[in-house]
């Protein structure tokens, strides 16, 4: 499985992509990041280690505690995948406009 693979994968989950909503706003602790979701903290914690599989995040040990924070790198890569499709469907709306443009009577209900 490409890294790629693995963020689409891990972001198909909404809990995954409510965590990683919340890192945005810093590091946090795993029983922190559980707080909000209606589900045990072992669950919580086989979302996190999707979400460190496919490289969203890094997870550090302080003591008996361990925190999280956010690696954007892998949303960057997925940004940009996703990107050279937004230019595709720009380019076909384009020539459907100038289709359009053309011969407008002939495209009326």
């Amino acid at each position: 499985m490409t890294s790629l693979d693995l963020t689409f994968a891990a972001l198909a989950d909404p809990t995954r992509r409510a965590i990683l909503t919340r890192l945005t706003q810093g590091s946090e602790t795993v029983t922190r990041l559980a707080e909000p979701f209606s589900i045990s903290l072992p669950a919580v914690s086989k979302h996190l280690r999707v979400l460190e599989r496919a490289g969203l995040i890094e997870r550090e040990r302080q003591g008996r505690t361990q925190r999280c924070r956010l690696v954007a790198v892998p949303l960057y890569d997925a940004a940009q995948w996703i990107g050279s499709y937004a230019r595709f469907w720009e380019l076909h709306f384009a020539e459907l406009a100038k289709a359009l443009a053309q011969d407008p009577a002939a495209h009326r209900d």
